[in-house]
């Protein structure tokens, strides 16, 4: 009898405690999707740099034109 209650002690606490790593796992996974949302990667960073390079380098020539004219 007393085996039988110890073992149902134990199966109580594992169950509780896989309940608890499940819903760790979930909690992990939740953030993880969070983290790639909000952050970029060094490829988009590098094409906007690019772009507004790029955009940089078009308004400088437009100001060379603009001051060899006058």
């Amino acid at each position: 009898m007393v085996l039988t209650v110890l073992l149902g002690v134990l199966a109580y606490i594992g169950h509780e405690k896989a309940s608890e790593i499940q819903r760790l796992n979930i909690l992990i996974n939740k953030t993880r999707e969070e983290v790639a949302r909000d952050n970029v990667t060094q490829a988009e960073v590098d094409k906007i740099v690019n772009h507004i390079d790029q955009r940089f380098n078009k308004l400088e020539a437009k100001i060379d034109a603009l001051f060899q004219k006058g």
